[in-house]
C-alpha cells in the first residue's frame, strides 16, 4: 500500500498539473496585518481551509484522476485514509463519473465516514488505523483498481504544487514559504514550485513534535521515546513519510523544523480570532512555527500555508476555552468567606466594580474540607487580559478573603 511510484516528479510536472484549475478552488492568499504585528514578519496566508472538501487534498487528487486512462477509470480507485484525503479523493471521483472505494479505519470519526460516503465513495471500514487497512487495500488493487496514494505518488505531489505556484504567483516577493509536513507531499510540490517560478525563496516544512518522524529520517537520528502520541495535528501524524519527500526534500533545500502541541493550539486560536477562519491542527502549524522560532523570520515575507480546516467542533471549542484560559480571559477562582448572610452580594458586586463579569458561581457551603461558618465560593469570571483579571483578584483580597486560582475545567 505504501509502496511508492518512484522520486520522479519535477517543476514541469507541477506546472502541468494547473490542468485542474476547473476543478479545485483557486483560494485566495491575504496580508495579515495584526499576525504580522505579532509575529515581526510579514505575514501572508493561504486559504486552503477554503477548498469544497476543506483542504489542500483536492489538488493531489484530482491531479492523479485526471491521467488514469479509460480502463482505470471504469474499474475505479482506491485511497487509505481516515480524513481530508479520503473526501478529496471521493469528491473529485464522483465529479468525474469515477467508482472510488475508501478504505478508513474502525476508529475513524463517524462524520468523515458519513461525509465521505455522501461524496459517493464506497466506504470500508477495517482496522483501528489507516495502516491496518492495508491487507484490504491490496486485495483491491488486485482487483484491477489503482492507487491514489495520499502523499507518494508523482502526481499527487505535483497536485499539492499548485498551492506553492498559486501562493507566489500572488505574492512573488515572499522571502520564505511555510508549510505542514506529514508524508510530505505537499511540502515537495510547494519546494518544486518555489524552485521553478521563485529560486530565492526558501521552503520551511513544519512538523509536529510528537510525529517528527521525515526530521528523524532526515537527520539520521531515532525518534524520541515519547512519540508518537495523540496530537492536535493529526492530519499530519504520520509515522512513515513518503519516499518521494526523503529524495526530494534534501535536494531541494528545505529545512525542517518542529513544534509543541502548546504551539498549535495558540496557533488555532489565534487564526480563529484574528483572521476569523477555522484552521484544523495540521493547518495552524505554519503559524505555530512563526511563534515558537520568531528569531528565524522577524523582518522576512513570510507565506503560510493554511493547509486544511476540518476539525472537530467539540475540539475547537475546547481551544477556544483553553485560549481564553492562557490569555487571562477566563478564569475560575475559588474564593473562601465567613459564612454571613450578604458574603456572596459582596463578592459579586466587587468583581462587577473591578470590571469583570460573573459566568459562573458555585456556591460550596456543606463539603467536608470547608471549616464551620465558612464557604467556599467558585466563580467563573470573565476579564479583558491578565492585567485585568489581577485587578479582579485584588479587589476580592481587599475585602479580606482568600483567592485562589483554578483551571477552567473546575477543582
Amino acid at each position: 500500500m505504501h509502496e511508492s511510484h518512484g522520486p520522479d516528479v519535477d517543476i514541469e510536472d507541477v506546472l502541468a498539473a494547473r490542468r485542474i484549475a476547473d476543478l479545485v478552488e483557486r483560494t485566495p492568499s491575504a496580508r495579515s496585518r495584526t499576525l504580522s504585528a505579532i509575529t515581526g514578519a510579514e505575514v501572508v496566508v493561504k486559504f486552503e481551509n477554503l477548498q469544497f472538501t476543506g483542504s489542500f487534498k483536492d489538488r493531489g487528487a484530482a491531479n492523479r484522476l485526471l491521467a488514469l486512462d479509460k480502463g482505470q477509470r471504469r474499474r475505479g480507485v482506491v485511497a487509505a485514509s481516515a480524513g481530508n484525503h479520503a473526501q478529496g479523493v471521493a469528491y473529485h471521483a464522483q465529479r468525474l463519473g469515477i467508482p472510488a472505494t475508501i478504505v478508513m479505519p474502525v476508529t475513524a470519526p463517524l462524520t468523515k465516514v458519513a461525509n465521505t460516503a455522501q461524496l459517493g465513495a464506497t466506504v470500508v471500514q477495517h482496522g483501528a488505523t489507516v495502516s491496518e487497512a492495508a491487507s484490504v487495500v491490496e486485495g483491491l488493487l488486485a482487483e484491477g483498481l489503482t492507487l491514489v496514494h495520499p502523499y507518494d505518488d508523482p502526481l499527487v505531489v505535483a497536485g499539492q504544487g499548485t498551492v506553492g505556484l498559486e501562493l507566489l504567483a500572488d505574492h512573488p516577493d515572499l522571502d520564505v514559504v511555510v508549510v505542514p509536513v506529514g508524508g510530505g507531499g505537499l511540502c515537495t510540490g510547494v519546494a518544486l514550485a518555489a524552485a521553478g517560478i521563485a529560486p530565492r525563496c526558501r521552503v520551511l516544512g513544519v512538523q509536529t513534535e510528537r510525529y517528527p518522524h521525515l526530521v528523524c529520517e532526515l537527520e539520521g537520528r531515532p525518534v524520541p521515546p515519547q512519540a508518537p502520541g495523540t496530537s492536535l495535528a493529526d492530519g499530519i501524524a504520520v509515522k512513515a513519510p513518503g519516499a518521494i519527500a526523503l529524495h526530494q526534500l534534501p535536494r531541494l533545500g528545505v529545512d525542517l523544523v518542529t513544534v509543541p502541541e502548546s504551539r498549535i493550539e495558540e496557533a488555532v486560536g489565534l487564526l480563529l480570532e484574528v483572521e476569523k477562519t477555522v484552521a484544523e491542527g495540521a493547518g495552524a502549524v505554519p503559524l505555530a512555527a512563526l511563534l515558537e522560532y520568531p528569531g528565524r523570520f522577524g523582518g522576512l515575507r513570510v507565506g503560510l500555508v493554511l493547509s486544511g480546516g476540518n476539525i472537530d467542533p467539540r475540539l475547537l471549542a475546547s481551544v477556544v476555552l483553553r485560549s481564553l484560559v492562557r490569555q487571562g480571559r477566563l478564569t475560575r477562582m475559588r474564593v473562601e468567606t465567613d459564612d454571613l448572610p450578604g458574603s456572596l452580594g459582596r463578592i459579586a458586586t466587587a468583581v462587577g466594580d473591578a470590571g469583570g463579569n460573573l459566568v459562573e458561581v458555585v456556591h460550596e457551603r456543606l463539603l467536608g474540607g470547608v471549616p464551620a461558618r465558612r464557604v467556599d465560593i467558585d466563580l467563573l469570571v470573565e476579564t479583558l487580559d491578565r492585567a485585568h483579571l489581577e485587578r479582579v483578584v485584588q479587589a476580592l483580597r481587599d475585602l479580606a478573603h482568600t483567592v485562589e486560582i483554578l483551571d477552567v475545567g473546575g477543582r
